[in-house]
């Protein structure tokens, strides 16, 4: 994957952007508590979304019962309540949509656009690590076995709002990829495509560890017909090189921490430079000087970006 600095956007696209009614979302998987790197993607989707008078939904992602931890989407969903990112609309969850998933996957089955595949990870990596197709033509019963998309012509380059134009490697973006699992699990592209085309979502603002596959959900959400927002992949918060903070890397949560200090140390990270007074105010006054003096060209177009000092507790 190659990254071509943005360019500004003309005056027509912003216009075309702002006679949309805008819609952004934040989907956090439920696997941990929220931490600073969440909470910047938490808020560059809330202000971003606030900034253009949009809405702000919230989803959360349970299609992965093995990785979820039980109360995690409660503590989520308190932390931003927290933190005053208060979203509009009922919370969507991923578990209750899996009637709309499997509705459109067999739409594509109908449509000779999927089929089953007996491969391991271990085969495939074998043969270099990129599915080649060995059962496309196998002709196997869904049964047992995962379900793949059968790509034609997958998108080998798309722009971000932020990062630029992205290349992505062409053999990657034509693999035919998993869109239900073998233990009957949907697969994230799957379903973060459908919600996001049911959802009516304008624009995605996350972070930059999802900029590859944005690329497989750009290319099913036009095999569907369907519009494609725009996309805004912000700098994932590192220790250092390549090292981001996560749930898997025990990184504290926001739950535990100053909230007026840790999101001043948010916007500090989304390149607003708040001036540290404000970490004297309300945290309703901060998120309202956010959202007044939000500038998305601030933020550093890179993918990732060092932390100076750990958030304190």
């Amino acid at each position: 994957m190659t990254l071509v600095p943005a360019s500004p956007i003309a005056r027509s696209d912003t216009d075309a952007l702002l006679s949309k009614p805008y819609i952004g979302r934040f989907a956090p998987s439920p696997s941990g508590p929220l931490h600073f790197g969440s909470l910047i993607a938490a808020l560059g989707s809330y202000l971003q979304a606030k900034a253009n008078q949009g809405k702000w939904l919230v989803r959360i992602e349970d299609i992965d019962p093995p990785r979820e931890v039980a109360g995690a989407d409660k503590a989520i969903l308190a932390s931003l309540e927290q933190y005053g990112l208060t979203w509009d609309g009922p919370v969507r969850y991923q578990s209750q949509q899996t009637e709309h998933y499997e509705y459109v996957l067999t739409q594509l089955r109908q449509q000779a656009l999927t089929y089953a595949c007996q491969c391991t990870r271990a085969m495939i990596k074998q043969q270099g690590g990129l599915y080649l197709g060995t059962c496309r033509h196998l002709g196997l019963t869904d049964k047992n076995n995962a379900i793949r998309l059968h790509v034609k012509q997958g998108i080998t380059e798309f722009t971000d709002k932020l990062q630029g134009r992205v290349k992505i490697n062409p053999a990657m973006a034509n693999e035919d990829f998993i869109i239900k699992r073998k233990d009957g699990l949907y697969a994230y592209n799957l379903a973060v495509t459908l919600d996001d085309i049911d959802q009516g979502i304008t624009e995605v603002v996350r972070g930059a560890d999802l900029l590859e596959p944005t690329a497989r959900q750009i290319g099913l959400m036009q095999l569907l017909n369907a519009p494609v927002p725009d996309y805004v992949h912000l700098p994932l918060a590192v220790t250092k090189p390549g090292f981001k903070l996560s749930k898997q890397n025990h990184a504290p949560a926001i739950s535990d921490q100053d909230i007026r200090q840790t999101t001043w140390r948010a916007l500090a990270f989304l390149g607003q430079q708040p001036p540290k007074a404000l970490m004297e105010e309300p945290q309703e006054n901060i998120l309202n000087w956010a959202i007044s003096n939000w500038q998305l060209d601030k933020v550093a177009h890179q993918t990732e970006q060092l932390l100076t000092t750990e958030p304190t507790t």
